[in-house]
């Protein structure tokens, strides 16, 4: 194949190839770096005899980040460290294409979070099979597990996602107004309207960066949420509406600087989930000056 050829074959793919790493990752620049990866693995090939260059593109960006994860793992001083994953923040009136295709099939922070508490080859097999409609038998050679082994991996990944990852409703307008209404609450100091916007089981999960004595919180129970909303009730008004991850979300911005990023699944008309991202030094790095008044 000449290099022109190759190119185009590969830019046909990049969208669903990030959206593949984001996934396994949790980060968009690392998921950029996979994909870079992948292209520089491509050049490098003989790809004479690929019959299938998507599947072969997929199969090489798993690879990548599957060991890119263990890496991550191997790194870490502390095994149960968590931090929350790379939000993908965009206007309250929707994303733009690339964010849409980056996001298709509604890949929240909740469920990201559980992802990562995954083991990596559990990981891989939920997101390319169930995610991505990749059969087991062409997953199972990327993880040297039989075919059976992973259909378990991926069973097992998709049960805690089904506890823990509840579907957000579909109506994003909906959605806001339950936020919005949250948010009204929390700047008045209305604790019973808090409560009964939340969901009983409602988890709350908080990251403000490793420097902080409890730089990753969870907390649960509506009782409590609660109680923590009306902690940060002077932050509200500083609140502006956005999409966090494709669901409504919040972003607080003082003196033209962004403090913390609200992620919010809201199912039935209530809020079940809420993650919220205020490390500093990761804050910088997102891409929100459109959305916070700054050139």
């Amino acid at each position: 194949m000449d290099d022109e050829f190759l190119t185009s074959l590969f830019e046909a793919r990049r969208g669903q190839l990030r959206a593949v790493a984001y996934r396994m990752l949790g980060s968009v620049s690392e998921a950029d770096d996979a994909v870079q990866e992948a292209w520089l693995r491509l050049n490098r090939a003989d790809t004479g005899e690929v019959r299938n260059m998507g599947g072969w593109l997929t199969t090489v960006v798993s690879r990548i980040c599957l060991n890119m994860l263990r890496s991550r793992e191997h790194r870490r001083e502390d095994p149960l460290e968590e931090r929350m994953p790379e939000p993908v923040v965009s206007s309250a009136d929707g994303a733009d294409p690339e964010q849409e295709a980056l996001l298709a099939d509604s890949v929240g922070l909740a469920l990201l979070v559980v992802l990562q508490q995954l083991e990596p080859t559990e990981r891989l097999a939920f997101v390319l099979h169930d995610l991505f409609a990749v059969p087991f038998d062409e997953i199972a050679p990327i993880i040297d597990r039989t075919s059976a082994a992973t259909r378990q991996l991926a069973s097992r990944a998709r049960r805690r996602v089904r506890g823990a990852a509840p579907a957000p409703d579909p109506d994003v307008s909906r959605q806001r107004e339950v936020v919005d209404a949250f948010m009204t609450a929390a700047r008045d100091g209305d604790f019973d309207t808090l409560v009964s916007l939340l969901h009983p089981d409602v988890v709350l999960r908080t990251d403000v960066g490793p420097s902080a004595a409890r730089g990753w919180n969870e907390l649960r129970g509506a009782l409590t949420v609660g109680q923590q909303a009306l902690m940060f009730r002077r932050m509200a008004p500083f609140s502006r509406p956005v999409l966090v991850n494709g669901v409504a979300g919040a972003i607080v911005v003082l003196d033209g600087r962004t403090t913390a990023v609200g992620s919010f699944t809201v199912a039935d008309g209530k809020i079940v989930t809420m993650e919220i991202l205020g490390d500093p030094a990761r804050l910088t790095g997102l891409d929100v000056a459109a959305l916070t008044g700054r050139a």
